[in-house]
């Protein structure tokens, strides 16, 4: 297997800054306390950066969006996560928990600059509701059940409806979704990436 240091991510041409990306918004939750964790996972590190690949997918999903509803952006949450770091939070997950993250010896996606966490902003910088907090561990946040939360009014349809205008968007990125969070997106085939793509240390 490939791998990259995080601080010498700057010089790798495969790599590029989230800042390089127009007409988006930045929240790096785990650079911050507004986490799960309830502390700042990255720092001294900058995790600002994607795959040149999964960059440019996260403009064509911008771009589409945007012919669809003027008044709304999408906010990257997370987006590469070095694996020293996705080994703490596995670490600090009970078990019962840990459904929500790749296990260290498969590792995840994030940490090739492959996969980003998102959602959408109205026009006042504020989170449409998608009935379910971003990191909340619970069923609710699952997409692979939101049928049945419509049923029993645990979601309802506007959350649905932001939902799949999120990933809508997504998809015409070349990303795809996973059964158990509505903000996690993968970029392309996750085989392929684990083959081929270095993975951030």
């Amino acid at each position: 297997m490939r791998t990259i240091s995080c601080e010498s991510i700057a010089q790798s041409p495969d790599f590029r800054p989230l800042s390089s990306i127009a007409n988006i918004r930045v929240d790096l939750r785990y650079a911050s306390t507004n986490n799960f964790m309830g502390r700042d996972m990255y720092s001294p590190l900058d995790c600002a950066w994607l795959h040149v690949e999964a960059a440019r997918g996260l403009e064509m999903a911008r771009d589409w969006l945007a012919t669809q509803r003027r008044d709304v952006v999408l906010c990257v949450l997370d987006a590469l996560r070095p694996h020293r770091v996705q080994i703490a939070m596995w670490d600090a997950l009970e078990e019962d928990l840990r459904q929500y993250l790749a296990p260290p010896e498969r590792g995840s996606i994030h940490s090739y600059g492959m996969a980003v966490d998102v959602t959408l902003l109205d026009a006042s910088g504020d989170e449409l509701d998608m009935g379910s907090g971003f990191d909340e561990m619970s069923e609710t946040s699952h997409p692979e059940h939101e049928s049945a939360f419509l049923k029993t009014g645990d979601l309802r349809s506007e959350h649905l409806a932001n939902r799949h205008l999120l990933r809508d968007a997504m998809k015409r990125g070349g990303f795809h979704g996973i059964a158990t969070e509505w903000w996690h997106f993968d970029c392309g085939d996750r085989d392929r990436v684990r083959r081929e793509f270095a993975r951030v240390a």
